[in-house]
């Protein structure tokens, strides 16, 4: 895996682990509030993982209804927040990678369409699908 593209999913990957409960399996039963990462940690961690911020709800909302105008399954597929999650990650790709054709081949395998949506596994979809992201997720990469 190409390392520009694999640093931001391990940091996303530390994240998913720093908020998880204690280490062993009986931290594990019981919650520990006080080993949750805070906000500004996880901010700073997104940062240097060339993730953008969590979208605000109107970012998010024109995000998932542009995903709607596109193809309704597309988003109706999976839940919101799997959808939001994938953009977000895509926006690790864009700011790393310049090559269209490379970035709309990432945004098809990210969003599953091949396996999920044959029928619409095309550059053309996966072009807007990336430019969503782009405008409504990280505008600013």
């Amino acid at each position: 895996m190409n390392t520009r593209i694999a640093a931001p999913l391990i940091v996303v990957g530390l994240l998913v682990g720093l908020t998880a409960c204690g280490s062993s399996d009986d931290d594990k039963a019981a919650a520990a509030p006080g080993r949750t990462v805070s906000e500004a940690d996880r901010d700073a961690a997104r940062k240097a993982a060339g993730l953008p911020e969590e979208p605000s709800a109107h970012d998010r909302y024109a995000f998932l209804e542009a995903l709607d105008a596109i193809d309704p399954r597309i988003s109706k597929a999976d839940m919101d927040e799997r959808s939001v999650s994938r953009g977000l990650n895509q926006c690790g790709s864009i700011r790393t990678t310049k090559d269209r054709a490379k970035l709309i081949e990432l945004t098809l395998e990210r969003f599953t369409i091949a396996t999920r949506l044959p029928d619409i596994n095309n550059a053309d979809t996966g072009g807007k699908i990336l430019d969503a992201v782009h405008k409504h997720l990280c505008p600013d990469f």
